[in-house]
């Protein structure tokens, strides 16, 4: 499923980790509620530890008998659409917990605003300056930290390991062990995080295929082989309108970011823009800083001198510079995986012939590429240390991946309790976690069932999402959508290039994951503000000296106290 929003950075951010949980099945709004039967249950058994003698229960999905209530808080946002007769407090999924799992949710308050520093987050802060929590609670990576000095938080240890299902373990760790390392303070686990893929937000490179064609140029290979296409891009009318209209690489003015970011692009010489690294010692450094940030920017600046990057690329935001793309005049973007979906779908849409090709981002010396990815886990949920069941918050996320992707789902559960009818109805759920595989896993089992003819064994979602791409494969239609589908998930999209970084070795995980550091409270804000100002200027033509000034700037504003708070982290986590 596909959720996709239009332009910002934080909406591009916010999909990358929850990617394709929203594409439309088109169910039927008066369709009758399912029963998602996630696991045998047992209605009438009381709360493991409190059965009969002799009585099975069931310590994933087993039903409170008599119901139980618990406390909460939501943080939502304009997106959030119910249908008729639902609301947050009553929906689909709150009454699938209460009927399946005999737990009745009472929220203390719901707000809108879930952008960082938004309503939500401000409330949270107020909510645990005055102790006022409720048991169960949402909160970010500082907030967790803050509970957990305070020691306001129960120990979660026994109850995962009791409680939380095979299946929820095994996508909690799906990532790497960093989620739940995230959460564990001197070998507790004092959190539930919710996870989402890091393989997801990895660069790669898009291409107009359609102007390779045009042109006689081979496919690409190395980054050498970027460097010349975009100049055949730049300076040989790949649109053959007669003019000099054209650029090879789109860019943004914020740098970072899901589309025409500079991420991919210096990955390729081997540096890691506003990433922590290791580094030769062992100990944690900012990738911003480095050498071969230097060496990337000059190259840059060499490709934006010779006209090869939009001129006015400093005053445009992704929207805009999405814009110039879509409009036929760019030929070469660094990006996600998504692209396709936005903008470059757009590019779709206005000229049928044009074709855009994913290709895995290859080195500027022949060296291993490495990517960088984020940190996929930006939530977590916590238990108040006086709550009587707090075995229930596992309970909820067992309930939310088994309905989702485990074994017992249908694809009418799936639509139901998840998309349809114009829905995103997973957003209703309050205690999440995603596979991070689940992407991955869509492509690799669409590519099975297409080349055996056998779709017999794919879930739901991979059902849905086969009827698209199979869509554009099969010509039923021209229909842009399914060519993005068909970008991303079908035999040659996006998620090829993503086996191979996975099957590769190739994705870096950034080295710190924690809270924001004292400093980087204090500090940081303004230190990106710097880079992002100082490498712009140099791209545009400052000198590339000027690198060296802003080294030696950003450590006495505060870079080398981060530095000693994120190694001092490392030591002790």
């Amino acid at each position: 499923m596909i959720k996709w929003t239009k332009p910002s950075f934080i909406i591009m951010f916010v999909f990358l980790i929850v990617f394709a949980t929203a594409c439309s099945s088109g169910g039927n709004e008066n369709i009758k509620e399912p029963d998602p039967n996630p696991g045998q249950q047992t209605d009438t058994g009381k709360e493991q530890g409190e059965a009969p003698p002799g009585e099975e229960t069931d310590p994933y999905l087993g039903k409170y008998d008599p119901p139980i209530e618990v406390t909460s808080v939501r943080i939502i946002n304009d997106t959030f659409k119910f249908p008729e007769g639902q609301t947050i407090e009553n929906n689909l999924w709150s009454q699938a917990i209460e009927e399946k799992l005999g737990i009745k949710i009472k929220y203390d308050w719901v707000v809108s605003g879930d952008q960082p520093g938004g309503q939500g987050e401000q409330k949270m802060n107020v909510s645990i300056a005055s102790g006022d929590l409720p048991e169960f609670t949402p909160v970010n990576a500082k907030q967790l930290q803050q509970l957990q000095e305070a020691g306001e938080l129960m120990d979660l240890t026994d109850v995962y390991e009791k409680h939380a299902s095979p299946f929820l373990k095994q996508v909690l760790t799906q990532d790497g062990p960093d989620a739940l390392a995230s959460a564990t303070f001197d070998g507790k686990l004092m959190a539930i995080p919710n996870t989402g893929s890091s393989m997801d937000s990895a660069a790669m490179i898009w291409i107009r295929k359609d102007w390779l064609d045009k042109l006689n140029i081979p496919e690409p290979t190395t980054m050498q082989d970027i460097l010349a296409i975009s100049e055949a891009f730049t300076t040989q009318d790949p649109d053959e309108n007669g003019k000099a209209d054209t650029y090879g690489i789109a860019m943004n003015k914020d740098l970072y970011g899901g589309f025409a970011d500079i991420t991919g692009f210096m990955n390729a010489h081997h540096a890691y823009p506003k990433h922590w690294i290791k580094a030769d010692d062992g100990s944690l450094v900012y990738g911003s800083i480095q050498p071969e940030m230097k060496a990337g920017l000059a190259v840059l600046q060499d490709l934006y001198k010779k006209g090869q990057i939009d001129k006015e690329f400093g005053v445009k935001d992704t929207g805009k510079e999405a814009e110039l793309t879509a409009s036929g005049k760019i030929g070469i973007s660094f990006g996600t995986m998504s692209n396709p979906l936005w903008p470059l779908v757009d590019t779709k849409k206005n000229n049928d012939s044009a074709e855009w090709q994913s290709y895995a981002v290859g080195s500027i010396d022949g060296a291993p590429t490495k990517l960088q990815v984020g940190f996929s886990t930006g939530q977590y949920f916590v238990v108040k240390k006086d709550s009587k069941h707090p075995e229930a918050l596992l309970k909820m996320v067992n309930l939310f991946v088994e309905t989702g992707w485990g074994e017992t789902t249908t694809a009418e559960n799936y639509a139901t309790y998840f998309t349809s009818g114009g829905f995103e109805r997973f957003k209703f759920a309050p205690f999440q976690a995603w596979p991070a595989r689940k992407n991955l896993d869509i492509h690799l089992n669409i590519a099975k069932a297409l080349e055996t003819g056998d779709a017999s064994g794919l879930n739901p979602e991979e059902t849905d999402n086969l009827a698209k791409v199979k869509g554009h494969l099969d010509g039923v239609n021209n229909d842009a959508l399914e060519w993005a589908y068909a970008q991303v998930f079908g035999p040659t999209g996006s998620f090829k290039v993503i086996n191979q970084y996975v099957n590769d070795g190739q994705l870096l995980m950034p080295g710190f994951y924690g809270a924001p550091t004292e400093t980087m409270i204090d500090k940081d804000s303004n230190l990106q503000k710097r880079e992002v100002e100082t490498f712009t200027k140099i791209i545009m033509g400052d000198p590339i000296d000027n690198f060296d000034k802003f080294v030696e700037d950003w450590k006495k504003l505060g870079g080398d106290q981060i530095t000693k708070e994120v190694n001092d982290w490392a030591v002790n986590r």
